[in-house]
């Protein structure tokens, strides 16, 4: 699924009205299906692509080199890494091979999932951390000392390289095992189109689960001479919610804040999100209703309104300054496009209107401009 196009909000769950832009390629549609069943529209852009690792050929080297001279000890990071592994080394009659050398090693194993794949290859663990950290693996490393010893990595796409410097710099002997190596994506469009989207206000988080796919994503910006935009617009306006700590380093190096889960998971990630996004939405009591202003749509009462962008322009810049006067000179500046006519104003305020189902939620304030009507004891900072 890829770029996907806006449709129509769902009424139910906490995402809806809201758009996110996810820039995972595997796991992708596991974590859209999360966000789709919470409401949301998803943009999917694919930052970057797997090889795969039947052709990977530093995979295929590390293999070699690992079965020519055992490792002491084996950190397996990814289920779903460590299982292609053993699957790749069987489709070049290296898998009998590669179990003998792992089946002595002290193997350690990141969480529960990758547990699950050391023993379905017939392997035993000798210790998983409780945090699923890299950290509380590191430090338990360092602790028993690791000096003369062969330690093979399992990298899951990221390069660990704090991690390795910190055993080699401890006397280990670090070979790192690529279980999947990224590339570019091969239509660099999606992601093009998210970065526009996100810049222009279209798109309210951005929802990342690799370092390398954070990485690649402020890449192409820079290659457009956008980066600077789209690092401002990921620390004022748009939230970047990461699945862990090392996918949010790149991001955390451009002083962009990111929001991350206790527990390092798709479904945690989508819940940080379900509180996020609502809790940055405008509340307002306004003509006896309750509003919330949300990405792309408008909860009137708890009923689900789809807003056109120039309709939403609109609404966020009254909201703004609830219950002034907004002129229709600066409604016309907030309006998306080149138009200079304050008949279009009008028109779009009439859309507005009609979107919201009401039309007692804008006041026309004759020769001077429009005004949320809202209710002044139910409101903070509103107009008198």
């Amino acid at each position: 699924m890829h770029d996907t196009a806006p449709s129509e909000p769902s009424e139910q769950g906490p995402l809806a009205g809201f758009t996110v832009g996810v820039t995972a390629a595997r796991r992708a549609e596991e974590l859209i299906a999360l966000l789709q069943r919470r409401g949301a529209v998803v943009r999917h852009a694919p930052a970057l692509r797997i090889v795969p690792l039947a052709d990977d050929s530093e995979l295929r080297s590390a293999t070699h080199e690992l079965i020519g001279t055992a490792p002491d000890i084996v950190i397996a990071t990814t289920a779903v890494g460590f299982r292609g592994w053993i699957e790749a080394a069987d489709g070049w009659d290296l898998g009998e091979a590669l179990l003998q050398r792992l089946d002595g090693a002290e193997i350690l194993a990141r969480g529960p999932k990758v547990k699950g794949a050391i023993r379905a290859a017939g392997l035993r663990e000798k210790w998983s951390p409780a945090s699923e950290s890299m950290a509380e693996v590191l430090d338990r490393l360092l602790a028993q000392g690791v000096a003369g010893r062969r330690v093979a990595v399992q990298l899951h796409g990221e390069p660990l390289t704090g991690f390795v410097e910190a055993l080699r710099g401890a006397g280990a002997d670090v070979i790192g095992v690529p279980v999947y190596r990224w590339m570019p994506p091969e239509d660099i469009g999606p992601l093009d189109r998210l970065i526009d989207a996100t810049l222009a206000g279209s798109v309210d988080a951005l929802a990342f689960t690799s370092a390398p796919a954070a990485t690649s994503l402020l890449a192409r910006a820079e290659t457009r001479g956008l980066r600077a935009d789209l690092v401002a617009a990921l620390r004022q306006d748009v939230p970047a919610v990461c699945v862990g700590p090392v996918t949010a380093l790149p991001l955390q190096a451009q002083g962009i804040d990111t929001l991350q889960p206790e527990r390092f998971r798709l479904g945690p990630l989508v819940q940080v999100l379900c509180e996020e996004l609502p809790a940055r939405a405008a509340e307002l009591s306004v003509a006896g209703h309750q509003v919330r202003i949300r990405g792309r749509a408008v909860l009137v009462d708890g009923a689900l309104h789809s807003v056109p962008p120039a309709g939403m322009a609109l609404l966020r810049a009254l909201a703004r300054r609830p219950g002034w006067v907004v002129s229709r000179a600066e409604l016309l500046a907030a309006l998306p496009g080149p138009g200079r006519d304050e008949h279009a104003v009008e028109a779009a305020v009439a859309r507005l209107r009609t979107a919201l189902g009401s039309s007692a939620l804008i006041q026309t304030v004759v020769k001077r401009g429009y005004r949320l009507a809202v209710d002044p004891a139910r409101t903070p900072d509103s107009a008198p």
